[in-house]
């Protein structure tokens, strides 16, 4: 009767911690939702409305149409696949040589290299600009592709992933005459799939929902990206047009849930074949 009595309880509790976490995610997009279909005077409403039975849908062609949607877009676009890349190139070699190789202070560079996901971007931010501006790159792409061009965190997940590949295979592969980029790419990539497209799809959602170097490293909107943009939506009715807002912010978050719903499989796999080593 007593194991019976825990078994429910614990069960109990795990479906009120998953209820509670569920409503803590829920509520925030549910609201923005709601938000984005109300009229200006439901907005403004107290107590709030938590239903309509009207919803305005115009709201987000006013949205669409209140800003230059597709040059914000292009750039998101742009600034979002050259991170891609960039990311690529650099954290595949820095998490093999980490996972492959032995150096002299490789524990200590390491060590360093998973501190840096402990400082802020507005912490180094004036000297990225500096450094920028000197090279003359503020106000075009490459002053918001570079600052997200490395990742702490991806080398991280991929080295440990990396780790999991057994040395026979590696060591196969160089008795063939295999060089270092064909090791890399044709057989760790491939059974890294799941990783990289958590890696992916992180650097995606973080680069595409990037407003803070998108605003510190541009002085105009040739380069401005959408959450920039969607800012500018501020001024529309007078400044109290948080309902427009809040369907801007929608469309904007379409092409994440689409790459979500897209990889959520592949997120589950990297998490679970990722151990510290």
């Amino acid at each position: 009767m007593r194991k019976e009595m825990k078994q429910i309880a614990k069960t109990s509790g795990r479906w009120i911690i998953n209820l509670i976490l569920f409503m803590i995610f829920f509520i925030p997009f549910y609201w923005m939702a709601l938000t984005s279909i109300k009229t200006l005077g439901q907005t403004l409403q107290s107590p709030p409305v938590f239903w309509v039975s009207n919803p305005q849908f115009i709201n987000f062609v006013t949205a669409f149409e209140s800003i230059e949607f597709f040059h914000y877009f292009k750039n998101s676009v742009i600034v979002t696949v050259g991170v891609l890349i960039l990311q690529l190139v650099t954290v595949v070699p820095a998490a093999y040589a980490f996972a492959r190789y032995e150096f002299k202070g490789k524990g200590i560079l390491f060590g360093v290299v998973l501190a840096t996901t402990m400082i802020p971007a507005q912490l180094v931010f004036l000297p990225v600009f500096l450094i920028l501006s000197k090279m003359e790159l503020i106000n075009t792409y490459w002053s918001l592709i570079l600052p997200q061009a490395a990742s702490a965190f991806g080398i991280f997940m991929l080295r440990q992933n990396f780790l999991q590949v057994p040395k026979e295979l590696i060591e196969a592969a160089r008795l063939d005459k295999a060089g270092e980029l064909k090791i890399m790419f044709r057989i760790m990539l491939p059974m890294s799939r799941s990783t990289v497209a958590t890696l992916a799809l992180l650097t995606f959602i973080g680069s595409w929902n990037d407003y803070f170097w998108a605003k510190v490293l541009t002085t105009s909107d040739a380069v401005r990206t959408l959450p920039v943009g969607i800012t500018a939506l501020r001024d529309v009715d007078g400044g109290v047009a948080n309902h427009i807002i809040m369907a801007g912010n929608l469309i904007m978050l379409i092409p994440i849930l689409i790459a979500f719903i897209i990889a959520q499989k592949q997120i589950l796999k990297a998490f679970a074949y990722t151990g510290v080593k």
